[in-house]
């Protein structure tokens, strides 16, 4: 075997080793076709730690001595583009449709199970806000969530790029953030204080929560789990709601064949049984 050829062998057994290694911490599961992706991510990584190649970086993270290598290369698998408002045709449905059923509770509890920088949250906070008024900010009680810790730090900031408040309305955008800075904008306190960020492992079931949620939310991420995964997730989100909860998914992800429970209600939205 030559050189090059030893270099190549090398490189494609640790991206798999990575790769496997992945899907057993995080249940993220990599498909064929988004190999470049992932790889162009490792590199940076690979690069920030002064490793050799991915071979290196792959026996650092399975040695499991290096907990910062190891929260490096999650964040990077997990990191997707996410932006304010997305798939509004849900959120008009949960706004419009069961965000007054929660109004009619003490306080309303929701979970962003995916969270990543917090637009999702505070997307929910400004929706609680618009459609039920800043006085229901005060029962609201939103839980952003996330496998890695860099992101979750820029969620508790609350600033964010015009890249990722591009689909925001003006009027909304500027009834609930402040400029700051160059092409910045950050969420008001107001809204800010509605929202929790904590670093949890969706693979980590039974989940620790001492209280149910009334709504979960948990879109764009089943896609990178394999099936099993994807089932035992929707079923330890399914004892995370209370009963005659909601579940709201991405339109893309069907949940009611993986876990029977969860009843659909339209696109993108189930309800627990009970």
């Amino acid at each position: 075997m030559s050189v090059m050829d030893h270099g190549a062998y090398q490189d494609h057994a640790g991206y798999e080793r990575i790769r496997s290694w992945l899907g057993d911490r995080c249940g993220i599961s990599y498909p064929d076709h988004k190999a470049d992706l992932l790889r162009q991510r490792l590199a940076r990584v690979t690069r920030s730690f002064s490793l050799t190649d991915l071979d290196e970086l792959a026996g650092t993270i399975i040695k499991g001595d290096r907990h910062d290598v190891e929260l490096a290369v999650m964040h990077a698998a997990s990191t997707n583009h996410t932006y304010f408002f997305r798939e509004p045709e849900v959120l008009d449905t949960f706004a419009k449709n069961i965000l007054p059923q929660l109004n009619q509770r003490e306080q309303m509890r929701i979970w962003s199970a995916a969270a990543s920088t917090g637009d999702e949250a505070y997307t929910i906070a400004m929706l609680v806000a618009e459609h039920l008024g800043m006085h229901a900010l005060n029962k609201l009680m939103i839980l952003g969530t996330d496998i890695s810790a860099p992101v979750l730090e820029r969620a508790e900031l609350g600033v964010f790029s015009s890249r990722q408040i591009a689909q925001m309305d003006p009027g909304i955008r500027q009834k609930y953030m402040i400029p700051t800075g160059i092409e910045q904008h950050r969420v008001k306190e107001e809204l800010r204080n509605t929202c929790t960020f904590r670093r949890l492992n969706l693979k980590a079931t039974p989940y620790p929560f001492a209280k149910q949620f009334q709504v979960v939310f948990c879109r764009n991420i089943l896609y990178y789990f394999e099936p099993e995964d994807q089932a035992a997730t929707l079923r330890a989100l399914y004892d995370a709601t209370e009963p005659g909860g909601w579940l709201i998914t991405s339109v893309t992800e069907a949940v009611r064949d993986l876990c029977p429970g969860w009843i659909p209600v339209t696109t993108g939205i189930y309800r627990r049984a009970g």
